[in-house]
């Protein structure tokens, strides 16, 4: 007769609820990536008219740290915190609470070493986590996390890159339309919180 798995202790439980289990090595590549983005701009010498790394990865930050928290390919406590109470949105919301945690400081600190401004990188980095998880109502996080990743790539980050100059997206012109896409995002979020207890765990 093979032994019984032992019950998981409820400090590990609650602790799941936040931080799912593979998730240091993903915040601790995203803090690596940061600080290589940083010294990047401080060779170059970060003007508004040229390429920031640190702009350019800040939306996207999150969204890395959100999709590694979510689903049973990568998450090998899913099914253990699947049948929890607080399952889907609010563990969705927890963990996506114990990214912001982890990416927004170190993305304050990369913002001030190369004078950059707030609402440049803050609002992108939350309108883009709050998409995800609009979006990610629809079609899972993952998947969701996948598609605007890609969409930032090909719309931004490559004409970025290919004009050698930073995207009007980070003007101050722009702020208004970030905020209209975060409030958007935690509209839809609301309108549609249970539709992630429903989300398959592949997704």
């Amino acid at each position: 007769m093979g032994r019984l798995m032992a019950p998981a202790r409820p400090w590990r439980r609650r602790f799941a609820t936040w931080v799912s289990p593979t998730a240091g090595p993903w915040l601790a590549m995203i803090l690596a990536v940061t600080f290589v983005a940083v010294l990047l701009d401080r060779v170059s010498s970060f003007t508004p008219d040229r390429i920031s790394l640190v702009l350019l990865i800040a939306p996207v930050l999150p969204v890395l740290g959100v999709a590694a928290s979510w689903g049973r390919a990568l998450d090998p406590a899913y099914e253990l915190t699947a049948a929890t109470p607080r399952a889907g949105l609010p563990l969705v919301l927890r963990r996506t609470a114990a990214v912001l945690a982890v990416v927004v400081p170190s993305l304050l600190v990369a913002g001030w070493s190369i004078d950059a401004s707030l609402a440049q990188w803050l609002l992108p980095c939350l309108a883009f986590t709050a998409g995800t998880l609009a979006l990610g109502g629809l079609i899972g996080v993952t998947r969701a996390a996948i598609t605007l990743i890609a969409a930032w790539a090909v719309a931004i980050v490559a004409p970025t890159v290919a004009l050698s100059r930073t995207s009007d997206v980070f003007a101050p012109a722009a702020t208004p339309v970030w905020v209209a896409v975060l409030a958007l995002g935690l509209l839809v979020i609301a309108l549609r919180r249970n539709a992630f207890t429903r989300l398959p765990a592949n997704r």
